[in-house]
This record gives C-alpha cells, structure tokens and sequence, in this order.
C-alpha cells in the first residue's frame, strides 16, 4: 500500500540512488534532481532516471522496485505494481514508493534513450557509489525544447546556474 505523502516527504532522495546502484541498475539520473546534485538552487520531489533497456538491467530495475514497494501514481485508488512491459517500452513509468516518488523514463525530450544521453553526462561519487547525471549544459538544451510548464520556469535558474559553473571554471583554468 502506498505511503502517505507525509512520511514521505521525511526520506531524501538520495535512497533511492543508493538502491538503484547498490542493485546494478544502469541509469542516468535526470530532472530536478539532476540539476541540484549540479548546484542549481530548485527544488524537486521525486527522482527521475533514464535507465538501460537490455534485459538484465530491466530485471534489476523491476527487482528493486520490488523491493521498495513501488505503485503506479494514478489518479484513481487502484493499485498496480509494475511489470516489466511498463520499463522496457518507449514511454515513461510513474511510481510510489515506500521511499520517495520515481519516474522510470525510456526516453525524454526528442525521443533521447539511455545510449544517446550517455556521452552528455557527468560522474558524481554519492553514498560510496558512482552515479551518472545529465550534465547541466544537456539539462538546458534539453527544457528550452520542454512543452512542461514547469520545465520554462526553472529555466532561467538552469541557465544562470550553468553560467556561473562555466565561469568559475574559466577562472579555475585561468
């Protein structure tokens, strides 16, 4: 059974990247999250992450989403655990957990799938386990193409953030 949003809100969000790499799941961690870990001051939910669409990494995406009790999010009171047809198609898998919310996407803006976001993204050493995270530079490419709402509004803070990373770079380098 789902939890209710308030225990929720008390687990950060980093469990579940801990269990998505201590399980072997194959994935590029994309969104909001993706943007903080970055240094971009925004706020986010839930995670969000492109995984591997080989067989193996769908089998331990589904093994740990199992273990982490995860639902479908509907907008009815049915509860549907996932199955694997919902993580090895092209759209985009929405989940409670007893930890927090995560988004299990095939692909994002522009159809862009595990393989084609790999080379845009940074390594971050998080919890003794190496995470891969869509650089910032992508991130902004990738919401000036978003139809979401949402996605425009964090767009300035996204651009701001990346320029202020490429400056103190420039001054590192200089």
């Amino acid at each position: 059974m789902p939890v209710d949003s308030e225990k929720q809100m008390s687990v950060d969000l980093g469990a579940i990247l801990e269990g998505l790499a201590r399980t072997g799941v194959e994935f590029i961690l994309v969104g909001g999250l993706a943007a903080v870990v970055q240094g971009a001051p925004v706020t986010t939910m839930d995670v969000d992450i492109v995984h591997s669409q080989s067989p193996e990494n769908i089998a331990r995406l589904m093994e740990y989403l199992e273990s982490i009790d995860a639902f479908h999010r509907r907008p009815d009171d049915k509860l549907k655990r996932p199955q694997v047809g919902d993580v090895s198609g092209k759209g985009h898998a929405l989940f409670t957990t007893r930890l927090v919310p995560i988004d299990a996407l095939a692909v994002i803006e522009g159809g862009r799938a595990y393989g084609d976001l790999f080379e845009h993204t940074v390594e971050i050493e998080f919890r003794n386990h190496t995470i891969r995270v869509l650089d910032l530079e992508m991130l902004v490419r990738l919401k000036k193409t978003s139809p979401d709402a949402e996605d425009r509004q964090r767009l300035p803070v996204l651009e701001e953030t990346l320029r202020q990373l490429k400056e103190e770079s420039g001054n590192e380098q200089g």
